[in-house]
């Protein structure tokens, strides 16, 4: 019933003001739909919405992953603009080789993840043909 509709991810905010400078200064991106209580993004495939919640997520997990071309790359700006990358056991130079079986295109994946204005897990992915 669900396999041929759009899938977005919602990403809870305490603060969209807060959260929409974030994005914009860190990541690059602006909304290209604002509503009185969210701000929409899209990439060139794929959706995600920032809203204003009085929840949020215990940051424990992924919330939505963006993939990328070159990951040394990407980390690289990112952390010039400021964004901290998480460490976590077994990663070599904040990148973590993920093998075949993590749900993934290709073989595997190598990625990294950060957390947002909000606390949110966010990660970035490259994928290993």
């Amino acid at each position: 019933m669900l396999s041929n509709v759009r899938i977005e991810a919602r990403i809870p905010t305490q603060d969209l003001t807060r959260a929409r400078r974030w994005y914009a200064e860190k990541l690059g991106l602006e909304a290209v739909e604002e509503r009185r209580s969210g701000l929409r993004y899209e990439g060139a495939s794929g959706v995600f919405c920032l809203y204003a919640s009085s929840g949020r997520s215990d940051g424990s997990f992924t919330q939505v992953a963006f993939y990328v071309d070159d990951l040394e790359a990407t980390v690289a700006v990112l952390r010039e603009r400021g964004v901290v990358f998480e460490e976590y056991e077994g990663m070599r130079g904040g990148i973590l080789e993920i093998d075949g079986n993590y749900p993934s295109k290709g073989s595997g994946e190598r990625a990294a993840w950060f957390r947002d204005s909000e606390g949110n897990l966010i990660g970035l992915a490259e994928v290993v043909p």
